[in-house]
């Protein structure tokens, strides 16, 4: 199935955009962690961000229904569910299948024969980050109480970049200051001209992409495996189950294709506490699969959201009639922002999994 993911660590995604509930099962985590629910809430609110920047703590946060006793995982599947308090009656039969320019309308007809809920988008909408972020969450503070954090912030949206993280020093300090934040950036000028831009799009009715920078710090070398089990393979799989992601770097990424060798290569030293490390990073933390003991420095790109506030051609599948849909009215212009902790979220699952090889981890 297409939406259970197996690994160590096993989850599974269901519901519909419109349907009862949405949710997640996850299974194979270790026993006996403390959970945090309000610092689980906080990350998942995260997601929820309004027009004017603010964060709202008010809306879809699950209901927990097992896994979890006494703020401990018991070992048992951890299940939670998110109610759709708003739930639109079962009329998909009178739904039209309207094939919407960058969306999955039509693949995922064609995929389904036709029978996929296409209210709000069915099981192909974007509210299906939401059991992925709790999963992810649930991941971090397993990972914060080894000292291992994620961490992401914008690094461009449109145009507009903002300043990257230090790839070789990154620390605990740096992800916790830029979590904190409403906009997260680094520099906060250029969050400004971001937001600007984001501005000057709604107006127009048109949107933008951007890409997110997520580090990963503290995590020790030899985590990993070559061929088709290296963590970026893992953490690649992850991410591209967040919609609108169009491609991922490590590293210097595809910067390197246009280095020469003695450019690229970061050389060894040992330092004064008996370390191995590089003087660059731009392997990203990662060698043949597997974490040299650097900070794991990744890059998403996200494309414009499909949904603007324009009319734009389509197709009825139903009837194969060219149409002209409406005008999307609550169309954000830009949807990287709300992106940021699902990134991160898709990275502490696939850190944990890999950790759970580690001795006496």
């Amino acid at each position: 199935m297409s939406s259970t993911w197996h690994n160590r660590i096993d989850f599974s995604v269901f519901g519909e955009a419109e349907g009862p509930a949405i949710g997640v099962i996850v299974d194979a985590l270790p026993p006996g962690e403390y959970i945090d629910t309000e610092a689980l809430r906080d990350f998942m609110s995260r997601r929820l961000i309004s027009s004017e920047y603010t964060i709202s703590r008010d809306g879809g946060f699950p209901s927990i229904m097992s896994g979890i006793q006494g703020c401990r995982t018991t070992g048992s599947p951890l299940m939670a569910l998110i109610t759709n308090n708003e739930l639109v009656p079962d009329e998909a039969d009178a739904v039209p299948r309207i094939a919407r320019p960058g969306n999955a309308d039509y693949t995922g007809t064609v995929r389904y024969k036709g029978f996929n809920d296409v209210r709000g988008g069915g099981h192909l909408s974007r509210k299906l980050i939401a059991p992925i972020m709790f999963a992810g969450a649930v991941c971090g503070q397993i990972l914060e109480r080894r000292s291992i954090y994620v961490g992401a912030h914008i690094w461009s949206i449109h145009n507009i970049k903002d300043q990257s993280f230090d790839p070789v020093n990154v620390s605990r300090e740096d992800i916790v200051e830029v979590r904190k934040k409403r906009f997260p950036v680094i520099n906060e000028r250029k969050g400004s001209m971001m937001r600007n831009d984001m501005a000057r799009a709604d107006a127009a009715g048109d949107s933008l992409g951007g890409v997110i920078e997520c580090a990963v710090t503290n995590l020790p070398a030899g985590i990993g495996s070559p061929m088709f089990d290296g963590l970026e393979n893992t953490i690649s799989q992850l991410i591209f189950g967040i919609p609108l992601v169009s491609g991922i770097e490590f590293g210097a990424g595809f910067t390197a294709a246009k280095m020469l060798g003695t450019q690229f290569n970061d050389e060894f030293y040992a330092d004064d506490h008996g370390h191995i490390r590089t003087v660059t990073n731009n392997h990203g933390g990662l060698l043949g699969g597997i974490t040299s003991g650097m900070p794991v420095i990744f890059r998403v790109a996200f494309r414009p959201n499909p949904n603007i506030g324009k009319s734009v051609n389509a197709v009825d599948c139903s009837t194969l009639e060219n149409v002209v849909t409406g005008e999307d009215s609550k169309a954000q212009s830009c949807l990287v922002p709300s992106f940021v902790p699902a990134v991160e979220a898709a990275a502490n699952i696939a850190v944990l999994s890999h950790m759970l090889d580690y001795p006496n981890f």
